[in-house]
Parts: C-alpha cells; structure tokens; sequence
C-alpha cells in the first residue's frame, strides 16, 4: 500500500459565474450588408489594436491602454474603442496563458522521452523505485531519439518568444488560416474560405452598461425585441434612426431565460451582445451573456444530506447508482448512453441530452447531489505517456470532459442540484474488487462501471470503497452482534453489537416452555422429549 497516492478530499463543485443566450436574427439583405460592411470595418480596427497590444508586451499599464482607447475613439465612438480594447486585452492574456502551458507541456514530454530512452530496450517498469519502461525495439528507439530533438527545438522557440515577451495571435483562428493551404482536403473552395475568414474576423460585440437604457447603449435590444446598433462615426451616414442608430428590420425573442433576461433589461442592469455569422448556415445570430451574482458554496455535508448518485463516465455512456447517506447501494444502475462519433455539434447534442437525462433521473431519486470524478484529460493524450495504444489516445482525445463537467454545472445549477468532484483514482479497480461480484444476481448483470459509480459515490460520502463483511459465526446464534450495517465515520460506538431488544429472541426458549412440555400427552403413545415416566391409562370398557 506505501506505493498509493495520496487521494484529494471531495469538494463541492461552485456554480456558473455567468449566462449566455443565443438566438437567431433572421435579417434582411440590406441588414446583412450593413451588418457585414460595420462588423469588417470594426475588425480592421481590432486587428490593428491587437498588433499595439502585442508590441507592448507585458509592459502594458493602465496609460498605455488609455492611449490606445483615445487612439480608437476617434476612428469610432468612446463605447466602440472601450469593448475593442477590453476584448484585444482579454484575447493576449489567454495567448500569454497558452505559451505558458504549451512550453510546460514540452518539458514534460522532453522528460518522458529522455527517461524512456535512457533504460534499456524491452525494460519493465518498476512503479516502487520510479523507472519506467524502455521502448520495444531499436527501430522504435531510434525514431523517439529524433523527436527528442524535435521537441527540443521547439521549446527553444518557445522560451525565445516567452524571454522576448512574445506572443502569437491569430484573429479569426490558426485552424482557420491553415485551412487555406489545405482546401481540397478540407473540401472547401477558396471564395467559401474567404467567407468563413472574413465572418470569424468581423468584430460586433458590445459590454453592457448598468444604468444605461436597457442595460447597452451600443447594441440595444428593447423588451419588444427590436435591435439597434450604435454605427462609427464613419459610418454615420448609413443610420436610419436617430442619434447615429441603425434599427434592423428582424426582431429577437429569447426562448431560453427569457424572463430572467428580461428581467435584467427591464430594470436596465448591464447585458453583452454579440452579432455573428455562421457562414456554413448563411444564418445571423445574436448572443446576450451576462453576469451573475457569486452565490454561496454549498456546504459538503449539507449536499450529501438526501444521497448521492455516483456517475462514472465513459466514452459511450455514464454509469450512475444512487446511494443513500450510508453508502448502501438504492435501487438499480442506470447507463445513459451517447455517441461521440460524427461532428462537433453531433458529440455536443449528445453530451446535452445524456446530461439532461442524468439530471431527471437525480430529481426522481430524491437525491440533491451528483458525484462525479475530477477527471482532467488534456495531460494525458500524448503518444509519449500512452506510447502505441493508438485507439486509447484518440478516446481520450475525442472525449469531451470540459465540455462535459461545463455542461453539468450549469444544468445542475437551475435544479438545485450539486456537484461534487471526487479524487478518480482506483474507483475503477476498487469497485470492481469489493461491489462487483456481490451485486451480480441472475437477473442484474453488473459491470466495472457500474461498480466504479458506487466507489465514487462512497467516496463523495467520505465512506471507504471497500465493504464492511459479517465475522464468521461460531455456530447459529447471533452472540456476535450485527456488524455488518454501515454508519458514518463520526457515528459514536458504530463497532459494537447491536442494542438488546426487551421481548422474545429469535431461537430462545419461552419461559413457559417446560410447564407445556410436562402437561402435554403425545397422541404416539410415547413422548422423547420428556423425562417422566409414561403410564397407559385404562381403557374404557362398554357392552
């Protein structure tokens, strides 16, 4: 057991800081052409900013951003130039986060590689002194010897641009922009890629402002659903509406958290808008987001209080049994299956839908909290840690698990129902070992999954995966008390027997027992389980 580690306490899951909303603008072709003609104009001057942005490198302040944003004013309006250069601030941010974490990256395959490469070939791992295993043969060798040097290469470029305080950023996409040099693979022709490249770099999104009309003073939408926009100044000509406005002939109806939007827009709180095409549909669509207020972190017992229902995830299904607070399994497993084949939109039906079966099955339950495995894939698909195994590679690539705990968070959120993340480790071989078998009868059929959801959901109770067993039994009384019931860690005197119950026992001998058996005549002529001595009376003699 020294060579476990040491597992992370369970924790409840905070819920979403924010909500978006989408729905489609079904515009006209004069509002089509002024939305596209004011969304390339707004991304030249994005792009533009971003370039400044990337010069000044780390070194930025809030009078660097000043200057910038009067910079863009001008060209603009004062609201235009405060959403462009909080969004270009935000988009460098994250690229400075992504250097960071892809140079960590190449470290950690550099190690690996050199610690394979060092042992000899065909070597076997030893877990207790830290060696991993050599590669299989000389060819596979030499071949991981060659991209060592790659991946060393890389990183230098990486730590030059990281010292130099350089990013690289891509408006509108790096898969996008490489696509261009692959159109026949990507089956695309070069018009429809020019579309595609100048819809991505468009730029027609607006902050909302608390106190302002309708929470946004640049994209407005009133609570009849008509959209404004707040033209530049350049483009101030185009307005068909007063004070610089643009109104669009398509009006928008949010059918999900309508009321709550409006809500928000009625009482003029703050609202983001986001204006964008979908080349491939030829659809315009509007995105309200907003934010909301922190709420409190449930307490882990007070989410456990009813239950819980363990999940184990899969790559075709989520395995669940609900457990009640003792951590005895409660009814039957249930599996939510899904197909992450086919497009990302398919895989993004299909994890909405299982998630949404997952959460109804929950409410029916009773129970008010989900345990589910802190899982984090995005370390572990290199070819290095998993070597040829191909086929696990990709399923750990393809299997969405941001997407996946994102979506239940926020779905869990609007039922009041918690989540609670639990160290994965060993729950798979654990539940198999102790719940498995045990489970298994003649008309349930239990699988490793099945009993990987117990183990979580045990864990998430602070319970220990294994079961408690019964002591072996001297003999057919119970002297040795009912051990075998579950109680909390903090339950007092949880290893003693039972309580003595007043009244008669199971298998004991009334009080009254010997007066009856002394009494009672046998209808055999004979009585073994007495020890008076047996007289025949007399016969009765009739003529």
């Amino acid at each position: 057991m020294g060579g476990l580690r040491e597992l992370v306490a369970a924790f409840v899951v905070p819920g979403p800081a924010g909500v978006a909303v989408r729905d489609r603008l079904r515009v006209s072709e004069s509002d089509a052409a002024l939305l596209a003609g004011v969304g390339m104009f707004l991304g030249s001057l994005a792009a533009g900013d971003l370039a400044e942005r990337c010069r000044q490198g780390p070194a930025h302040d809030a009078a660097s951003w000043a200057v910038r944003k009067r910079e863009l004013t001008g060209k603009s309006s004062a609201r235009w130039a405060g959403s462009i250069t909080k969004a270009t601030h935000d988009q460098w941010a994250l690229a400075r986060r992504g250097q960071a974490a892809h140079m960590a990256w190449l470290r950690r395959q550099i190690d690996s590689v050199e610690a394979r490469l060092s042992r000899p070939l065909g070597a076997k791992a030893d877990k207790r002194d830290g060696l991993v295993r050599g590669y299989g043969s000389r060819g596979e060798w030499h071949a991981k010897s060659r991209r060592l040097q790659t991946l060393k290469d890389r990183l230098a470029v990486v730590e030059a641009d990281w010292a130099a305080r350089r990013v690289h950023v891509v408006r509108g996409g790096k898969r996008l922009a490489n696509t261009r040099h692959h159109l026949e693979a990507a089956g695309l022709a070069e018009q429809e890629w020019r579309e595609r490249w100048r819809a991505e770099r468009m730029f027609l999104s607006a902050d909302g402002e608390s106190g302002k009309r309708f929470g946004n003073e640049t994209i407005r939408v009133t609570d009849t659903g008509q959209v404004s926009i707040k033209l530049p100044s350049p483009l101030a000509h185009l307005a068909n509406a007063p004070h610089g406005r643009y109104l669009l002939d398509a009006t928008v109806a949010f059918k999900h958290r309508g009321e709550e939007w409006l809500d928000r827009i009625t009482a003029n709180r703050a609202v983001a808008y986001r204006i964008h095409h979908d080349v491939a549909r030829g659809r315009w669509y509007v995105t309200a987001s907003w934010q909301r207020a922190a709420a409190p972190v449930l307490p882990l017992e007070a989410a456990l209080a009813r239950g819980v229902v363990g999940v184990d995830m899969n790559d075709d299904h989520l395995a669940c049994w609900r457990l009640d607070v003792h951590g005895n399994p409660v009814g039957e497993p249930q599996r939510f299956f899904y197909d992450l084949t086919g497009s990302s939109e398919h895989r993004d039906a299909q994890i909405r839908h299982t998630l949404t079966r997952l959460l109804h099955h929950t409410r029916r339950t009773g129970a008010a909290a989900i345990a589910i495995e802190d899982l984090d894939f995005r370390e572990g698909t290199s070819r290095e840690k998993h070597g040829r195994n191909k086929r696990f590679r990709r399923l750990l690539s393809r299997f969405p698990t941001a997407k996946l705990k994102a979506r239940l968070v926020s779905m869990a959120a609007e039922l009041d129902i918690a989540i609670v993340a639990v160290d994965p480790a060993y729950t798979s071989r654990w539940g198999a070992q102790h719940w498995q078998k045990p489970l298994t009868t003649p008309t349930r059929t239990m699988s490793r999954h099945d009993a990987a959801s117990i183990a979580v959901g045990r864990r998430a109770l602070g319970h220990p995966i294994r079961r408690r067993t019964a002591p072996p039994h001297d003999d057919q009384s119970d002297r040795r008390g009912h051990r075998t019931v579950q109680a909390r860690p903090d339950t007092r005197r949880r290893e003693g027997p039972r309580p003595r119950i007043p009244g008669p026992r199971t298998r004991s001998v009334s009080p009254d027992t010997e007066r009856k058996r002394a009494t009672r005549t046998s209808n055999t002529g004979r009585d073994v389980r007495s020890d008076q001595v047996w007289v025949q009376d007399s016969l009765l003699l009739t003529d």
